[in-house]
């Protein structure tokens, strides 16, 4: 947290906040709202992360059904640790 002692140099401080959020509120839209676009992005990252867990299993069940490891089916389809 920011503290000062020199009120001059807070109201500054504060004046200089103010002017950011003013410019980000800018570059977001006026008609947009940050929390409505966190919550939106929670919800796809929540959705993408069950698509991929459910992929992970998947490839394991293919993976024990051949008997290979997974990094050999991961080398098999092209994939790589970040996919």
């Amino acid at each position: 947290m920011y503290t000062s002692t020199n009120p001059q140099k807070h109201q500054a401080r504060v004046a200089a906040l103010q002017a950011e959020i003013e410019d980000l509120q800018k570059e977001l839209g006026k008609e947009e709202d940050a929390d409505e676009i966190v919550s939106k992005h929670h919800k796809l990252l929540h959705k993408y992360n069950e698509s991929k867990d459910a992929a992970q299993i998947l490839m394991g069940r293919l993976a024990e059904q051949r008997q290979v490891t997974i990094r050999q089916l991961y080398a098999e389809y092209e994939l790589t640790d970040r996919d």
